[in-house]
C-alpha cells in the first residue's frame, strides 16, 4: 500500500521521535536536553558503554555516531523491531490518531498473493540445498570444491543444485500442496499460451538463494554446469517478490556487517561469498547488471562512502565508469563512492584464492576517490597530443560534473577538474586532488599507466 507524503509527515509531527526510539533506548540524563528536544543514549543497534546515539525531536530524526545508523520514526520500528514499513505506518498512525486511507480491494488481493510467494521461494530454496547433497549433486558439488565453496560455505549462504530434469521442482513443491501458479508467479516455471506444458526454469545449475534486506528468500541465480548451456548465468525473472535492480545479493547480511566494517561491492556471487569467507563481511554485488540508482540508494542506506571493486579487465574498467555515471547527479556532502581496481585479468575471488586476503586487503585500502575515476573515464582511450583533443576532454569533464545534483558538491568538483586539467595539460606544478601517496601512483603507474595520460601513452 502507497502512503502519501502529507500523511507521513503528519505523523512524525504528531509523535517526538524520542517517544519512538525511547522504546528501545535509555536516555543520558546528563547528556540529554528534553527542553530542547535533544536526547542521548547508548545505541540500541551495537554495543557501546558511552552514549552516541543522537535523536533530534526537532528534526524527527535519530543517528549514531558510533555505527552510522540513522533514520525517522519508520526506520526505526522496521530496523530495530522487524516490522515491514506498512506495519510501521500503521502503528504509528494508530497511535497518533491518524486515520489512514482505505485500501483499495485489488491492492490487498496483491499484497495476499505476494506474501503466499515467499513460502513458494523458501519451499524451492530448501528442495534445491536438499538436491545439491543428493547423489544427482555431486558435479554441482565438486564445482563448488573446485571454488572453494566447502560444506559451510554452502549451508551459510544456502547454496543448492537444481536437477536436470524438467519437472523435479514442480512435482516437489505440487506434492508439498504449492499450486502451478504460485510456481509460475514465483518465476520458478516457465509457462505461457505457446508451451503446452510448463517447465522447471532452473535445470543442472549450482542454484544461488537472493534474499531481500530482511533476509527472506526472494529469488534465484543459477551457475549452469553443462558448457552446451545459452546462458552461464541466469536469475530469476521480474516478479512480485524481486525486481533485480532494486536488490543487492548478500544484503540483508552485509547491512548488519557494515557498521563495523567496509562496505564493498563486487560483480558476482561467487566473488561475494569469497570475501565474505575471508573476513569481508560487508561485501554485496548486483545482479548481472550495471549498477543501478536504488542499488546505489540501498548502498548509501548502508554507508556514507561504499567502496566499488571491480575485476582488473576492461569490462571492470567499463562498469566503474558507468557507475561514475549514474552516481554523479545523486551526489552530497560527505555521500560519495571509492574504486578499488584489482589487477589485470583478476576477480576478487582470484586474487584471494592465489594470494590470500592480505593482497585483496591491500586492494581496498588504497582506493580511488570518484573524482579520480571521473577523469580517468574522460581520458580513457583517448590521443590527447592536440588542444583540441585536450579541450574536447575538458568539455566532456565540464559536461559530467554539471550533472551533479548539489551545488556545493559540484562547485568542489568544479574546481578539482579546472585544477587537473591545469596540472595535466598546463604544466602547473603542485595541487591536485589526488593525494594518495607516491606508493598507490607508483603501482597504479604499473598496472594502468598515469591517470592523468591518453591511450598512446597508458593503455588500458
Amino acid at each position: 500500500m502507497r502512503f502519501p507524503p502529507h500523511l507521513l509527515d503528519e505523523i512524525r509531527a504528531r509523535i517526538p521521535i524520542s517517544e519512538v526510539v525511547g522504546r528501545r533506548a535509555s536516555w543520558d540524563k546528563r547528556k540529554s536536553n528534553p527542553g530542547r528536544g535533544d536526547f542521548w543514549a547508548c545505541c540500541p543497534f551495537h554495543g557501546e558503554k558511552t552514549p552516541s546515539f543522537h535523536a533530534d525531536n526537532r528534526k524527527g530524526r535519530y543517528h549514531c555516531f558510533g555505527c552510522g545508523v540513522s533514520g525517522d520514526h519508520f526506520t526505526f520500528l522496521v530496523e530495530a523491531e522487524g516490522l515491514t514499513f506498512p506495519e510501521a505506518v500503521t502503528q504509528l498512525a494508530e497511535q497518533a490518531g491518524v486515520p489512514l486511507p482505505k485500501e483499495d480491494f485489488r491492492d490487498a488481493e496483491r499484497e495476499r498473493i505476494r506474501t503466499s510467494l515467499y513460502d513458494v521461494t523458501e519451499a524451492a530454496a530448501r528442495f534445491y540445498e536438499a538436491a545439491l547433497q543428493q547423489p544427482e549433486g555431486a558435479r554441482a558439488r565438486a564445482y563448488l570444491r573446485d571454488r572453494g565453496l566447502g560444506p559451510d560455505t554452502q549451508r551459510r549462504f544456502r547454496l543448492g543444485y537444481a536437477p536436470a530434469s524438467r519437472n523435479a521442482l514442480k512435482e516437489a513443491l505440487a506434492g508439498a500442496g504449492l499450486s502451478q501458479e504460485q510456481m509460475v508467479e514465483a518465476g520458478l516455471l516457465v509457462a505461457g499460451a505457446d508451451i503446452p506444458v510448463s517447465y522447471d526454469r532452473f535445470r543442472d545449475r549450482v542454484m544461488f538463494p537472493i534474499t531481500d534486506l530482511r533476509g527472506r528468500v526472494i529469488a534465484f541465480g543459477g551457475r549452469a554446469l553443462s558448457p552446451e548451456a545459452q546462458a552461464k548465468y541466469l536469475n530469476s525473472p521480474e516478479t512480485p517478490l524481486f525486481h533485480k535492480g532494486r536488490v543487492l545479493y548478500n544484503g540483508h547480511a552485509a547491512r548488519a556487517a557494515s557498521r563495523k566494517s567496509t562496505l564493498i561491492a563486487v560483480e558476482g556471487y561467487v566473488d561475494v561469498i569469497a570475501c565474505v569467507g575471508a573476513g569481508f563481511e560487508a561485501t554485496v554485488a548486483p545482479l548481472g547488471t550495471a549498477l543501478t540508482e536504488d542499488q546505489l540508494r540501498l548502498l548509501w542506506q548502508m554507508a556514507d562512502e561504499p567502496l566499488l571493486c571491480f575485476d582488473g579487465d576492461e569490462a571492470g574498467l567499463k562498469a566503474a565508469f558507468r557507475a561514475v555515471e549514474t552516481a554523479l547527479p545523486h551526489l552530497k556532502p560527505g555521500q560519495s563512492l571509492r574504486f578499488a581496481l584489482l589487477p589485470e585479468g583478476q576477480d576478487p575471488d582470484d586474487l584471494i584464492r592465489r594470494d590470500g586476503p592480505a593482497a585483496f586487503r591491500q586492494v581496498i585500502e588504497e582506493p580511488h576517490p570518484l573524482v579520480d575515476m571521473l577523469w580517468r573515464r574522460a581520458v580513457h582511450g583517448q590521443r590527447l597530443d592536440t588542444p583540441e583533443r585536450r579541450a574536447g576532454v575538458e568539455r566532456m569533464l565540464r559536461e559530467s560534473v554539471a550533472t551533479i545534483g548539489d551545488p556545493d558538491v559540484r562547485r568542489h568538483y568544479e574546481a578539482a577538474v579546472r585544477e587537473r586539467a591545469a596540472r595535466e595539460f598546463g604544466g602547473a606544478r603542485g595541487g591536485g586532488f589526488q593525494r594518495s601517496g607516491a606508493a598507490r601512483r607508483g603501482r597504479d603507474q604499473r598496472r594502468f599507466g598515469p591517470l592523468g595520460t591518453g591511450a598512446d601513452e597508458a593503455p588500458s
